[in-house]
């Protein structure tokens, strides 16, 4: 019953989906929807959602616990929450929420090489960033807007707020360096 590694985000989602209630993964996938957590957790693909309850299944933590079967449906399997599944989410909660993991993001790793580039086109590329950055903070204020008109709770939008101001955060110092880059305090000469 030991599960193997870190749960990914994508478990986490199906594990907290399922400790609310049982439901199949069609309806998971409409509840991540409806609550935005596709901008926080990578499910645009069926595939994947259905490898995670695979594999959740596989490591005892969710079991399959009734088979719909109508004439308006496709046949779908309902999955359950398993005690040791329910105390696995709750640790990862714990330790995911009070630990920041050492994660490699790609973004700050390509800035330590930006000496590539001249500074004329980093700064391209810098604006390039603010604008998808700026989209993104549209689209998560929409998630927002619409989660409040309907009555989401905050506890269930806590994740668009943090996006909201990590997202924030990451313009205002894109903006702050391609504003350097563009008054001459910041430059270089390319190495390549």
């Amino acid at each position: 019953m030991a599960t193997r590694g870190r749960l990914s985000s994508v478990a986490i989602a199906v594990l907290a989906l399922l400790a609310e209630e049982p439901m199949h993964a069609y309806r998971m996938q409409q509840l991540m929807q409806e609550r935005g957590v596709g901008i926080v957790v990578n499910v645009r693909n069926r595939s994947g959602l259905h490898a995670s309850v695979e594999r959740l299944t596989r490591d005892e933590l969710i079991r399959v616990r009734a088979v719909e079967r109508d004439t308006r449906h496709p046949e779908r399997t309902v999955y359950e929450l398993t005690p040791h599944g329910r105390e696995t989410l709750l640790t990862s909660l714990r330790d995911n929420v009070a630990t920041p993991a050492r994660e490699f993001p790609l973004f700050p790793a390509v800035v330590s090489f930006l000496h590539l580039l001249s500074p004329q086109d980093t700064r391209v590329q810098l604006e390039l960033r603010a604008e998808a950055l700026q989209r993104q903070l549209a689209e998560t204020q929409a998630v927002l807007t619409a989660s409040r008109e309907h009555g989401v709770p905050r506890l269930h939008l806590l994740e668009h707020e943090y996006l909201q101001t990590a997202t924030s955060a990451e313009l205002d110092w894109v903006r702050a360096v391609s504003r350097d880059i563009s008054t001459g305090a910041l430059t270089w000469k390319p190495y390549a």
